[in-house]
């Protein structure tokens, strides 16, 4: 069961928004994550393979078959939505079976079926209940139940979770990748929560103004983002504008030594480091981070603001010619940064 995608178009009457030129493959089983700002094309992306939205151009192929002329009914996906759009008036056994009755299934055997998936789901003591009597993640693991029952070619997943607090949205991502890796189904997942795209994904797509700029595995994706745009969507990120000059990097706050390959001397480049990857730098470790001969710039400054976070701690350091983020889980009173050569990354250049 894969999901490909190949010069799609599809743009709303009347307005310049839908998206554009999209190539996207989602192999067998593999789970894709479609992060981007609201209005990019996100859940355009989600409606045009489910088949709510009909292309002006393009291919969408779900395991093989092209389903662009192909109704919702017959692409065989399973759809859950932000609000899980089950029916009130029907029990949760009742809901899970409802595409089987839809597919013409006779009633023993949809029912057997419903009440297998609504065990995969941990929900077989409350399969006579109704929605309303369903906790926010009993219901979301209903829905996840019906879109999987019917045993569809793609699973398609427009915000699940944004409903749900903290602790039950952790929870629920890591039930639905182990269900979604059990079944085998290629996925494309589309959220606003950029930690929970990292964490379950095998591949991030990042879509702004209706194109696609990048499908990467997450840590390439955070460690190597193509340009500006993506380095300073996914994640947090100090991002200068540089030059080349004598093998260093020439930026606002000082002359930056990487480990990346170099563009020609004088070249404008955007250079990326990330705030973890910085060293902080204690009033008691100031001679001794100084003295360190590794070619890393150290930055003394004052800190501007102090955000504690539970396990980590981000400040802002203003510093010559700016300020710098950093994150660092030490408590101890920070008066400068080392900015190492692996923590520096040169973005490749703008097309």
């Amino acid at each position: 069961m894969s999901i490909a995608i190949s010069g799609l178009e599809f743009r709303y009457s009347g307005s310049g928004a839908g998206v554009s030129g999209i190539d996207l493959d989602v192999p067998p089983g593999a789970f894709c994550a479609v992060i981007g700002p609201s209005g990019c094309g996100k859940t355009t992306l989600l409606q045009l393979v489910a088949g709510f939205l009909r292309p002006a151009a393009g291919r969408i192929a779900l395991s093989g078959v092209d389903v662009a002329d192909v109704p919702p009914k017959d692409r065989n996906v399973g759809v859950v939505f932000q609000n899980y759009a089950l029916f009130p008036h029907m029990t949760a056994l009742e809901n899970v079976a409802y595409p089987l009755k839809l597919r013409g299934v006779p009633a023993a055997e949809r029912r057997a079926r419903a009440g297998e998936a609504l065990e995969k789901a941990h929900l077989s003591a409350f399969a006579e209940r109704r929605p309303g009597q369903l906790s926010g993640g009993q219901q979301q693991r209903v829905a996840l139940a019906r879109a999987l029952v019917f045993r569809p070619r793609a699973l398609l997943l427009d915000e699940p979770l944004s409903a749900l607090d903290a602790a039950h949205r952790a929870a629920m991502r890591d039930e639905i990748r182990a269900v979604q890796r059990e079944h085998g189904i290629a996925t494309l997942h589309v959220t606003h929560d950029q930690e929970e795209a990292l964490s379950i994904a095998d591949m991030v797509a990042v879509m702004e103004g209706g194109k696609l700029l990048q499908l990467a595995p997450p840590r390439e994706l955070y460690d190597r983002p193509v340009n500006r745009f993506v380095a300073g969507f996914v994640g947090h990120a100090n991002l200068f504008d540089a030059r080349v000059a004598g093998g260093m990097l020439e930026t606002p706050v000082g002359p930056l030594a990487t480990r990346d390959p170099l563009p020609p001397e004088g070249a404008a480049v955007t250079v990326l480091v990330r705030p973890e990857a910085l060293e902080p730098i204690s009033e008691a470790h100031v001679a001794e981070a100084v003295a360190k001969d590794d070619g890393a710039l150290v930055l003394m400054g004052s800190v501007t603001r102090d955000r504690f976070l539970g396990s980590l701690r981000r400040f802002d350091l203003a510093v010559r010619g700016g300020t710098i983020l950093g994150e660092t889980s030490s408590q101890a009173p920070i008066v400068g940064v080392r900015v190492p050569p692996g923590a520096v990354r040169v973005l490749p250049p703008e097309a």
